[in-house]
């Protein structure tokens, strides 16, 4: 099985990465400012930014000469940048949608046509991006990091489009929330490892479940 996984560079794209690697399939892996540290005859690294949209054409330009196929893509980048906001700060939320949402569906939008009929496509999204589960929350403390959970529940409608678009393909796409995991993001309080996060993914990639639907360790998730 072939595995294009965004993100590679650290945290939960650097374990799903491992985690392919060391199953034995073939990874292509991008990353943005941590180049990655590991190595594998298996693995191939391409640069890429999310946010800068010359930066995904070179990037999909470097994996279709390739001339690969994937089985599953991971859109698995992300970015938080108001971590300890409370009301929208316009300039933050522009930044986070331009690498949470718009590039990640400029890159995925670019790259289908090397994406296999079949194929799992998850876009790692996050409970933080659930309408409902905040209604059933019922507190009445503010929002932290509005823009992160903007874009997130941004991203799990394109699950929904992207999931109609590509029905005639028989490509399956979800919305994976990976838990409250322990990377620069998650922080050092948080529940489970990056390998944790990447087993249950891994596991669920390897699944076909209904497609355009949200998901946590294999249970469905409200939006």
């Amino acid at each position: 099985m072939t595995v294009l996984v965004t993100g590679i560079g650290k945290g939960i794209g650097q374990a799903l990465a491992q985690k392919f690697l060391a199953e034995g399939h073939d990874v292509v892996g991008t990353y943005f400012q941590s180049v990655p540290d590991f190595s594998h005859d298996k693995l191939t690294c391409i640069p890429l930014d999310l946010s800068d949209g010359a930066s995904v054409v070179s990037a999909v330009h470097e994996i279709e000469k390739l001339g690969i196929k994937f089985d599953v893509l991971i859109n698995n980048a992300g970015a938080l940048f108001d971590e300890e906001e409370t009301k929208v700060v316009i300039d933050k939320l522009r930044k986070t949608l331009e690498v949470n949402l718009i590039g990640t569906i400029n890159f995925t939008e670019q790259i289908l046509e090397s994406v296999s009929s079949n194929a799992h496509i998850i876009n790692i999204s996050s409970r933080a991006g659930s309408h409902e589960m905040h209604l059933q929350e019922k507190s009445h403390e503010p929002f932290q990091y509005p823009a992160y959970r903007i874009s997130k529940s941004a991203l799990n409608m394109y699950t929904v489009f992207l999931s109609h678009q590509l029905a005639p393909r028989k490509i399956t796409v979800s919305s994976v929330h990976p838990g409250w995991v322990r990377t620069d993001m998650g922080g050092e309080e948080a529940d489970i490892t990056p390998e944790e996060a990447a087993s249950d993914i891994y596991k669920f990639a390897l699944t076909r479940p209904e497609s355009g639907q949200f998901w946590h360790n294999g249970k469905r998730l409200p939006w």
